[in-house]
């Protein structure tokens, strides 16, 4: 019963997310395009584990820049969030982000296999 309203609550947060940082990428994100790739909650909704996947058009910034901005304005996120869920969760979680990095992993594994 616990695990089934966590994997809930992660997909609400992660879908909510995706649409927030959509909307935000141009003015807040220098133009980078993120998508919300997994979002993993604790048992008592204190902590979301956000991951995240960047793209940047061109060479200006860097994925970690960017996640410094996200981790920079992490507290006007969760505010965001927070609207958007005020039906749903009491609770809303404290945001950690990190770079999703599996795409570039099964690339090397593929480059790796090839060898």
């Amino acid at each position: 019963m616990e695990n089934k309203r966590i994997e809930k609550v992660n997909r609400l947060i992660q879908k909510d997310l995706a649409e927030i940082l959509r909307e935000k990428s141009r003015s807040d994100f220098v133009n980078a395009m993120l998508s919300v790739t997994k979002v993993s909650v604790t048992s008592d909704l204190a902590f979301a584990r956000v991951y995240v996947s960047i793209f940047v058009a061109g060479n200006k910034y860097s994925d970690e820049q960017i996640l410094n901005l996200l981790i920079e304005k992490k507290d006007y996120i969760r505010m965001l969030l927070a609207q958007k869920e005020r039906h749903q969760l009491r609770i809303i979680p404290d945001l950690m982000f990190f770079i999703d990095d599996t795409l570039e992993y099964a690339k090397r594994i593929d480059e790796l296999l090839k060898k």
